[in-house]
This record gives C-alpha cells, structure tokens and sequence, in this order.
C-alpha cells in the first residue's frame, strides 16, 4: 500500500510556534505545583458584563434562535454597530452594504485576505505584528512586505520609500492602532497620510482596530473611517474581545468600503451560517448599554500598566509606560540581550515563574524585545515584578 503524504501544502508555509515553548514550560511547571504568573496569551481575565450574560441566559433559552442565523451577521446588530461608530467617530455607515459580523477579528481579517489576495500580491504591513497579519498573507498566497516599525513615523517613511522605489505596487496596507505588540499608538493625521498614499497609488487599506477602547492617559484612538474618504479605499475590522471582556464570545465586525465587505460576505456564505444567534443577541446589548463598563475594564488595565511599569523600573528594567493596547513591550536587560527573546523569555520562566511572550514570536523585528499581557490582578502583578527584581539581581 502506498503511504500517505503528510507534506501539507499551506502547512509547510507556516514557522513552528515560538510561544509553544513558554507554554510547554508553564504547564510542567505548574503540574509540578509551582506558582506561574502567566502574562504571555493576551487573554482578557475579566468577566463579560452582567446584562449582556443575562441577555444571552434569555435569548438560549428560546428555541427560535437554536437554528442557523445569517452569515452576515443579524439586521439589528449590524445596525447596533453602525450606531457606535456614529455616535463614537462621527462615522457614517450602511448596516446593509458596509458592515458584515465576523467571527471575532481573526476571522474578518484571515477570510477577507483569501477573499481579495492573491498569488504574490503584495500585503504591507508593520513588524514586528501580530502573527495573523504575516502569516494571513502567506496562507492566502500574497507577499508579505514587512517594514520596520520602531515608531508608526519611521513606517510611514518606509511606507513612502517602497512606492518610490519598488517595481511592485504594494495590494494592500495592513495597519493596527494602539499596535500588537509594540503598542505604539498613532494620531489622526498618521491615517490621513496613509490614505493619501493609498488613494494615489491605487492600494487598499485594512485596519485592525482590535484595542479601540484600550486606551490610557487620556488619549483616544482614531478611528481609519474617521478620514475622508478612506470608506473609498479601506475597512476597519472591531472586536468585543477587549472592549467588552467577550474575547471567547468571538464576535467582531469588518465595517467600510462596500467592495470589500461584499468580497468577505461572498467567502463566507461559503464557510459559515454566522454566530449562534444567542451570541448576536447578546452583543447587541453589549453595544448598546455596555459603554460604562468599557470605561472600568479599560481603568483596570491602567492600573495594571502602572503596577507593572513601576515593578519593573524597580527591579532595574525601565520601560515606557504605553498610552494603548493590554500590553506592555519592554527591551530585554542589557545583561541578557545576547541571549535573544526566546532564550530570556525561559529564563524568565525557570527562575522568576514568569510567562511572558518573546519578541521573536512576532517576526524577525520583534527579536531584543518581550511582551508583557496585563492579564493577571495587580497583587499577582506585583508578585511578577518582585520575582523578576530578585532574578535580576542574582
């Protein structure tokens, strides 16, 4: 009998997982009853608010919402949506032709590169970035251009320089602000430029507006559809998981240009029947009466970033403090910067009993660095911080 190939086509194409080591690490540690503090997964601690859990006990509890819902996501939701970005951007939108409901962000953006993307079109994107942003690419069969971000100016600059002097003519721009992992953050007239650039060279525009409401310090994120018009050239994709603590709920929004939302419609017609509808039902309540409770969740995560922050300086490991996002992206110590992010992100787990994430994880430019997710309570933070110091110090 001939054997079966195990060569898979896209599955070639993607890295073996950095963050599986850290997370091997952390599960022997623990079942050996060692006290880990995990700020490596960006997963959202805090409990989804009481009347959007009520509301789903509710809507489960009748029978007509048990069957397939639309793949695009309900009328009123997508209509709830619009609303948001109405009363919080000043952003008009069509519930019918530029809003569709995706399962969480992840979805709206990998579904929306197979839809549009394809072979050797080139995607631009910042890196370090969120994995999805690289490797979405890549499964859909474009080229990821990835340019230096250090700060959102230097990519900007980049950005200018590669439509000067490449002979291919980049498809898309991928952008995120506040920014996975490097949280920079970026102002209003940083998405004027890029629309500028797009709308000269004939380029799309996606932004992954994951952290929108993550924001500390007084400063408030721009939204891409806030420019006149980037609703030509762009989309915007939200998500509940941050703003509104429903991260495992898996709902998220792809909102803009009428092209590309039909084009991530058409795709997934094929792939899905939508959220259960309980879920939907749900998030309407989440949009509509959450608002207060997306101002506590985002306290919290200050007073986390201040707790870590101030623990870190104290053990000797000064970081900047960011104004966006549920992370915090620190240089690794000068002492052990030789060892590269992977080797110090296990060191920091065998000595300190600190799961972080290592830069590396996040492309090539994300190497000499670590992230910090500020997903545990500000008493195990400070636990984190004072185990760190000692570490340091040894």
């Amino acid at each position: 009998m001939a054997s079966v190939s195990d060569e898979f086509y896209r599955i070639q194409k993607l890295p073996p997982y950095v963050f599986a080591v850290i997370n091997e690490m952390k599960a022997k540690a623990r079942a050996a009853q060692q006290d880990v503090v995990d700020l490596g997964m960006g997963n959202p601690d805090g409990e989804t608010p009481e009347p959007v859990v009520k509301k789903l006990i509710e809507a489960v509890r009748n029978p007509r919402n048990h069957r397939y819902s639309m793949s695009r996501g309900i009328p009123q939701l997508r209509l709830e949506i619009v609303k948001h970005y109405r009363a919080r951007y000043g952003v008009e939108l069509d519930p019918e032709s530029e809003a569709i409901v995706t399962v969480g962000a992840k979805d709206a953006l990998a579904h929306l590169l197979f839809a549009v993307i394809g072979p050797n079109d080139a995607v631009v994107s910042p890196n370090p970035a969120y994995p999805i942003h690289q490797y979405g690419v890549i499964m859909a069969e474009g080229h990821a251009c990835m340019l230096p971000m250090p700060d959102p100016a230097t990519f900007l600059n980049g950005l200018e320089h590669l439509y000067k002097t490449s002979s291919r003519k980049p498809k898309m721009i991928l952008i995120s602000f506040p920014h996975n992992p490097t949280t920079q953050c970026v102002d209003l007239q940083f998405f004027k430029d890029v629309v500028g650039l797009a709308e000269r060279h004939g380029t799309w525009i996606v932004h992954d507006f994951a952290y929108a409401d993550i924001c500390f310090d007084g400063y408030r994120a721009p939204s891409l559809l806030e420019v006149d018009g980037a609703k030509e050239i762009g989309v915007e994709i939200y998500s509940m998981s941050k703003s509104f603590n429903m991260a495992g709920w898996r709902v998220g929004y792809c909102l803009g240009n009428r092209k590309l939302i039909a084009a991530l419609a058409r795709i997934k017609s094929y792939l899905d029947y939508g959220i259960f509808q309980p879920i939907q039902i749900a998030s309407i309540i989440a949009l509509r009466e959450c608002a207060k409770e997306t101002h506590k969740i985002c306290a919290t995560y200050q007073k986390r970033r201040d707790e870590l922050v101030k623990g870190l300086q104290r053990a000797g490991w000064p970081v900047e403090p960011p104004r966006g996002s549920m992370f915090v992206w620190a240089p690794i110590p000068e002492q052990h910067r030789a060892l590269g992010s992977l080797e110090f992100s296990k060191l920091l787990m065998a000595k300190a009993l600190v799961a972080v994430s290592p830069g590396i994880g996040f492309g090539p430019l994300g190497e000499g660095h670590v992230r910090f997710a500020l997903v545990e309570n500000e008493h195990r933070i400070r636990q984190a911080a004072k185990s760190i110091q000692h570490f340091l110090k040894q």
